[in-house]
């Protein structure tokens, strides 16, 4: 499963440096930031490439335990979390290419798992999960504008195969693969039909396409901000331009700088559209001051609470409400919806419908912690769930009694947090800055120093000067003045300061 390529994995620590320069406005781009650039030979380009903290992605189940009251109508789902499930994950960028006279460079960004069992709750070979069946809803969401015949037809084969609308399976077969049954007879029809199904299926050791990044060479405002994705500088998913740009980082790096007026914007091919998040709070991490950057509620709103994100709604009248996105349109059709982890900012009605569900602001945020000066991520925690649209689809009797319900599968928590060594660099680097940024004072401060002690000295210099010359004063004799007729001896008599001890 874990097969070597061509990419390396050193663990390189994050050195930035930094040019001096006033750090306290913001600078256009100039001789002082050339390290903050995405360029062959800078400390930053290293850590960039292969990022040193280790990323750890755990997976959280939702086990139904009453699967048979839901479908019949008697019950909503009621379910248990079972996880995380904790994986290593690499991601080296390989196939690093400059463009653009070295102004752009293009990479792939490889994913490796490797699971961490002293960090996972059970063995996922063995513990075992009843979810929806995907494949299942997945085909009959594909024919359902078929006519009701053909979907009866359809209905009938599948009873007679033993599908149905939930599955048992264990939490690795349910992330890495497993031949569906109903998929493997589909495929002697269609043989472009891929037989195994999972979550994560053909992702260990894949990519999400080739990526065109900015620099920050012309603008830092540009470091790592995406240029175009598969060789396309829009998507063509959604209905309108905006929902289909292509805004700011992949959520690796960021511009220097940072200010919490800011608007940040995340591309994630996972959910094939970008978000964007807004300061919240000022945080430390490992001794770092960092802003706190999350998505607010208006980043999943619906396009009747937030205009930008009317174009992801492809079905007039079908629309979502507040917090889940439909991305079946990049999903070959099959009925996914995401969301946050329990539908952490979403309409009410969402989690209310699932026994079980309860969204906690501190366990289901997704938030980035930055350093606002390197504008370098210090901690982040990204928490999306998959869930399945479940419907009543006319010629299918096993969804007679469906209404609607945006049902959980797992929720993935994919996090990275510093590590001591280039925490350790960063506070240097950062007390540097500080410094640097303090010189102009410092430079007068010493400068009132200097001249209150050369002040100092020179009077105490004129005080020596006038004690010596006193002390050294002596009277000799002058010659008399013959004219004067009360002078009696006819000359002065010159007094020497005499010792008192020794008379």
């Amino acid at each position: 499963m874990y097969h070597k390529s061509g990419c390396s994995w050193p663990a390189v620590g994050l050195t930035l440096n930094f040019l001096t320069s006033s750090w306290c406005n913001r600078p256009k781009m100039s001789s002082q930031l050339t390290e903050m650039t995405l360029t062959e030979g800078k400390k930053i380009f290293t850590s960039w490439k292969n990022p040193p903290p280790p990323i750890y992605l755990q997976f959280f189940f939702f086990n139904i335990t009453n699967p048979d009251a839901f479908l019949k109508g008697e019950a909503k789902p009621r379910v248990t979390e079972m996880g995380p499930y904790t994986f290593r994950q690499y991601r080296p960028k390989c196939n690093v290419t400059f463009v653009d006279n070295g102004t752009k460079v293009s990479a792939y960004t490889e994913k490796r798992f490797v699971f961490l069992p002293e960090r996972s709750v059970g063995d996922p070979d063995v513990d075992m999960v009843t979810t929806v069946n995907i494949p299942a809803v997945a085909v009959m969401n594909k024919i359902k504008g078929a006519g009701f015949w053909v979907s009866s037809g359809i209905s009938m084969y599948m009873s007679s195969i033993g599908t149905t609308m939930f599955m048992t399976h264990t939490v690795n077969e349910l992330l890495w693969g497993f031949k569906d049954p109903l998929l493997s007879r589909l495929k002697t029809i269609k043989p472009e039909v891929d037989e195994q199904f999972g979550l994560l299926l053909h992702k260990n050791g894949s990519d999400d396409g080739e990526f065109v990044y900015h620099t920050g060479e012309q603008n830092y405002l540009d470091f790592g901000r995406i240029y175009t994705w598969q060789g396309q500088k829009m998507l063509s998913f959604w209905k309108t331009n905006q929902s289909n740009m292509i805004n700011g980082s992949d959520g690796s790096a960021f511009h220097p700088f940072l200010e919490k007026s800011e608007r940040l914007n995340v591309f994630t091919a996972d959910l094939c559209r970008s978000i964007h998040m807004r300061f919240e709070k000022e945080v430390e991490v490992k001794g770092i001051p960092a802003y706190r950057f999350t998505p607010p509620r208006a980043a999943l709103a619906s396009g009747k609470n937030n205009p930008e994100n009317e174009g992801f709604c492809m079905t007039p009248g079908k629309c979502m409400d507040d917090g889940v996105v439909d991305v079946s349109t990049c999903r070959k059709g099959a009925p996914v919806v995401v969301s946050f982890a329990h539908f952490h900012l979403g309409d009410k009605k969402y989690a209310d419908a699932i026994d079980g569900i309860s969204p906690v602001h501190e366990l289901h945020q997704t938030f980035l912690d930055l350093n606002p000066t390197m504008g370098a991520p210090v901690r982040a925690m990204k928490r999306a769930q998959i869930n399945v649209r479940l419907e009543r689809i006319s010629g299918f009797p096993l969804t007679r009694n469906l209404n609607n319900t945006i049902f959980p599968v797992a929720f993935m928590n994919e996090s990275v947090l510093i590590d001591d060594v280039s925490a350790a660099r960063i506070q240097k680097l950062l007390l540097i800055v500080k410094l640097v940024s303090y010189l102009p004072l410092i430079l007068v401060a010493l400068g009132v120093i200097l001249l209150f002690v050369t002040i100092l000295l020179l009077v105490q210099f004129r005080q020596n000067e006038s004690s010596s010359v006193k002390n050294n004063t002596s009277y000799t004799p002058v010659s008399g003045k013959p004219d004067d007729p009360e002078e009696k001896n006819g000359t002065y008599i010159g007094l020497t300061p005499v010792d008192l001890q020794k008379s």
